[in-house]
């Protein structure tokens, strides 16, 4: 297997980076055939809302917010105390999550990054398992991030697919063209836990919270306790350092 590549497809998609700039879409990922799936720009540039603050309550440890964009899920984090660091390709999301107090860094998942496998935790928020277009090399990317018995917390698509597929970030409304193609993938949980188990990630716990879908998979290792992926009882100790749409795996366009 190929590695993925390591450029920032969505620094140069300009309609993501005009979007998180006004707060606001409307904005969509659209496959080559036309088919158009929403991005809930709105709801990722506003503050962490109850389903989000849930899975937080989940996390341990040091965490890593994989595809942070404009920073909810960060400030939120640093806001409770945890240490925290979001990482983004887009220059855009990264000035966005540091105004709002959160620490982050300009840089792909595949690139080299600070601490790496001793994470407690990992989100894949807001669709960001199709980062790379390639699950399988994420997930494996993500099991040697994490500490020995980390814990990575993925959403998942509503209904289950397994779809790897090139994609541009389209505003309809202002331009037809959109950013350059990249290669994205779709799972539902069912598709992810498939992958994960390859990569030596074991699940723990699934839910369903405000029509999005999430699994909770720990790093296998000896040197786990055992977990049910729980909200935790106390604060986590410090140590150093897609969108809200039941109807997301259907269409809203053919064109």
């Amino acid at each position: 297997m190929s590695a993925p590549v390591t450029t920032a497809p969505w620094a140069s998609a300009d309609p993501y980076a005009l979007a998180l700039r006004a707060g606001r879409g409307p904005l969509f990922l659209r496959r080559a055939d036309g088919w158009l799936l929403p991005l809930d720009v709105e709801r990722w540039c506003a503050r962490a809302d109850a389903v989000d603050r849930a899975v937080l309550d989940r996390c341990e440890g040091a965490v890593l917010d994989v595809g942070c964009g404009p920073g909810r899920l960060v400030a939120e984090l640093a806001g409770r105390g945890h240490a925290v660091l979001g990482i983004d390709v887009s220059e855009a999301a990264v000035d966005r999550t540091e105004r709002l107090g959160g620490p982050a860094l300009c840089r792909s998942v595949f690139e080299p990054l600070p601490g790496e496998g001793r994470w407690g935790s990992v989100l894949l928020m807001d669709g960001n398992i199709g980062i790379g277009g390639d699950p399988g090399a994420l997930l494996g990317r993500i099991a040697g991030l994490l500490a020995p018995g980390g814990l990575l917390l993925a959403e998942t698509a509503p209904q289950d697919v397994d779809e790897h597929t090139q994609v541009q970030v389209v505003d309809v409304t202002r331009d037809a063209h959109g950013g350059r193609p990249f290669p994205w993938a779709r799972l539902g949980t069912e598709a992810l836990l498939r992958h994960a188990d390859r990569a030596g990630l074991a699940p723990v716990a699934q839910w369903t919270a405000g029509g999005r879908r999430f699994a909770a998979l720990r790093s296998r290792s000896t040197d786990a306790a055992s977990s049910t992926a729980e909200p935790p009882n106390s604060p986590a100790v410090i140590s150093s350092q897609w969108g809200r749409n039941p109807d997301a795996d259907r269409p809203v366009a053919d064109r």
